[in-house]
């Protein structure tokens, strides 16, 4: 069973707002989901994020895959690089206590 972090449709017609959720891939776009994460309305200029960070983080350590626009949201959000750099200072900490 794999975990995706997406987007799902909450606005009305030819209004669209998302919600930013963690679901199983197999459920449907609007259909049952883990946890919400976050907002995303593309309809204001510019476009409103609210994401919360921390429950990001932790679904991506726990091996959680963003969509493309999630991916695209959580980057320029800078939550890819806040979670890119917390993995490499990880493998930098179990490489050092290799060679001790």
């Amino acid at each position: 069973m794999s975990v995706k972090i997406r987007l799902k449709r909450i606005g009305a017609k030819k209004h669209p707002v998302y919600r930013v959720v963690v679901a199983n891939s197999t459920a449907a776009r609007n259909g049952r989901f883990i946890e919400t994460i976050g907002t995303y309305n593309p309809c204001v200029d510019p476009p409103a994020v609210r994401i919360d960070a921390e429950k990001a983080l932790r679904w991506l350590g726990h091996g959680a895959q963003p969509t493309d626009t999630t991916r695209a949201i959580l980057k320029k959000e800078g939550i890819i690089a806040r979670f890119d750099a917390a993995k490499a200072e990880h493998r930098n900490a179990q490489q050092a206590k290799k060679t001790v």
